[in-house]
């Protein structure tokens, strides 16, 4: 079983019956998702690192809405232009990124 150092969860607006709609969707949750599995990817992190999806954590105004386990940190408003810097200095640093945590 793989033991990942961090697991990351990030709303896609995605409801019960597996439609992607609402706030963080259409700020782009579902490309930066993709940015992550990209960086990770390419920083050889693939087994530290574990990315899901999930529904809606119910704080909109401050989504897209990124939380990261074990130690719960909660990132509010990240873009994509935020994810190399949560992956080096948050995964690889160790350091939350304060500026953009909720």
């Amino acid at each position: 079983m793989v033991q990942p150092k961090y697991h990351v969860f990030i709303c896609t607006s995605c409801r019960i019956n597996g439609t992607q709609k609402g706030y963080c969707f259409q700020k782009g949750s579902v490309d930066i998702i993709q940015s992550f599995m990209q960086e990770i990817e390419d920083r050889d992190l693939t087994g530290d690192v574990v990315i899901n999806n999930t529904g809606c954590f119910g704080i909109c105004d401050k989504g897209p809405v990124v939380v990261v386990y074990p130690e719960g940190v909660w990132y509010g408003n990240v873009s994509e232009d935020d994810v190399e810097r949560i992956v080096e200095e948050h995964f690889e640093g160790g350091v939350p990124v304060d500026d953009l945590m909720i």
